[in-house]
């Protein structure tokens, strides 16, 4: 089963950052979608801005949604900034990982002959 969407951020290219319950963030493309009649409505930028999370999926005014489940299998994980590369869930981990301070580890004293 797929997680439900948490949080969504539509950007200005037709694309929409969503962040899902287990934490991963994805781009979600819509532009395939804007040439079919239930979706056209949202070529008006101000109408594709509007999305919310509702029950997990994305809705917009006028009954227009699109399933969990389509949102989680049709994106794609975003791009790291630094290189151009997609940021893997375990590079997302190790990155957080490596912003908190580690304690330090008492020092041993040498044992003396």
């Amino acid at each position: 089963m797929n997680p439900y969407v948490k949080f969504v951020q539509p950007q200005e290219d037709y694309c929409l950052l969503v962040t899902f319950e287990n934490g991963e963030k994805r781009i979600f493309d819509l532009k395939p979608y804007l040439e079919k009649p239930v979706f056209q409505q949202l070529k008006n930028m101000a109408v594709f801005q509007s999305a919310r999370v509702v029950s997990g999926s994305i809705e917009w005014q006028g009954e227009v949604d699109l399933s969990y489940d389509t949102l989680y299998l049709e994106s794609k994980a975003p791009k790291d900034p630094q290189s151009g590369r997609k940021t893997t869930r375990t590079q997302t981990k190790n990155l957080a990982m490596a912003a908190i301070p580690k304690k330090k580890s008492p020092k041993s004293r040498a044992s003396v002959k």
